[in-house]
């Protein structure tokens, strides 16, 4: 399956702003069932764009505005190819609890079993944890299914009901957040029972037919946990989903924080205003790739004083 996405991030100020620097993770990845036949980044004004990887292997690119500027646009366009994933089972052997614990040792898997900005052991995570009686049980898997499906029952998917800086807490205490709140919540209850856990950001692509409750305009978050005879297997609590051929990936950390779609200052003293818009289709074959225009290079695939700050969140 090949999907079109189209991802497109503007700033607005009230006066002009003297200088932007800008970081952006909206590459999607090449590794498990899916690959990026193309990407192109463009921004107006135009600037030269540079890219490097990032301890997790996420690509990420930035540039920086010098001249005076009243609004900044990115926009990302990539065509994407997902293989469907093979069929994960209902549950494991009750032996994988034992298989799982020896994982934890094996490098990298031990920073993501502890607590990190987001997502993080509170009092009011325990009271959820015995609220749904959140435990251990006959295996990983099945409790990984149980937990996912949790959350979705206890909490209530409401756009802009949390901010991009919003902590656990305030999803945990009002019970409703967004993707990025849903996720949160799953990672520190997950950690919690000694499974490795990490936040992935990314698209779905909405079909009528699925009702999913998360926005089909917005960037979209979810969980990877690992598990052994399996790796990483995807968990969408936002929608009672295990992730399948409709979701891409962009990025995975521990948490929001080391993967925000956007993240730059600004110099001046203006007020910004943020407007995103995603567009996720299908699309049959790849076009050919695009001629590089002269002005800007884009990026390709394969190929300060009275600063503020500038995120986005996932919705």
């Amino acid at each position: 399956m090949y999907y079109s996405i189209n991802h497109i991030t503007r700033f607005r100020y009230s006066s002009p702003v003297s200088e932007s620097v800008m970081e952006v993770r909206m590459h999607p990845r090449d590794d498990g069932n899916q690959s990026c036949q193309r990407f192109e980044l463009q921004t107006v004004p135009r600037t030269y764009i540079q890219q490097y990887f990032d301890h997790s292997g996420n690509r990420v690119h930035h540039f920086n505005v010098p001249g005076r500027h009243s609004t900044l646009e990115i926009t990302a366009q990539a065509l994407v190819q997902v293989q469907p994933i093979e069929a994960i089972p209902e549950a494991l052997e009750p032996t994988a609890w034992d298989e799982l614990d020896e994982l934890i040792h094996e490098p990298g898997n031990w920073d993501l079993l502890q607590p990190s900005h987001f997502a993080r052991s509170t009092d009011a995570l325990h009271t959820l944890a015995r609220d749904l009686n959140i435990q251990r049980g006959l295996d990983p898997l099945s409790t990984l299914r149980a937990i996912n499906t949790a959350i979705y029952q206890a909490f209530e998917y409401a756009p802009q009901s949390t901010r991009v800086d919003s902590l656990i807490d305030e999803a945990l205490s009002r019970r409703r957040g967004v993707c990025q709140d849903f996720a949160h919540v799953m990672i520190a209850l997950v950690r919690e029972l000694g499974i490795p856990c990490r936040y992935v950001s990314g698209y779905l692509f909405h079909r009528t037919e699925d009702h999913d409750r998360s926005q089909d305009d917005a960037t979209h978050a979810w969980v990877e946990a690992l598990l052994p005879g399996l790796g990483w297997v995807g968990f969408d609590p936002t929608n009672n989903l295990l992730t399948n051929i409709r979701h891409v990936r962009v990025a995975v950390g521990r948490d929001y924080a080391d993967v925000p779609p956007t993240r730059g200052v600004y110099k001046g003293g203006a007020r910004g205003e943020l407007e995103v818009s995603v567009r996720v289709a299908p699309s049959e074959a790849p076009p050919p790739p695009p001629l590089p225009e002269p002005e800007q290079r884009p990026i390709s695939w394969p190929p300060a004083d009275e600063s503020q700050s500038e995120q986005q969140q996932q919705q």
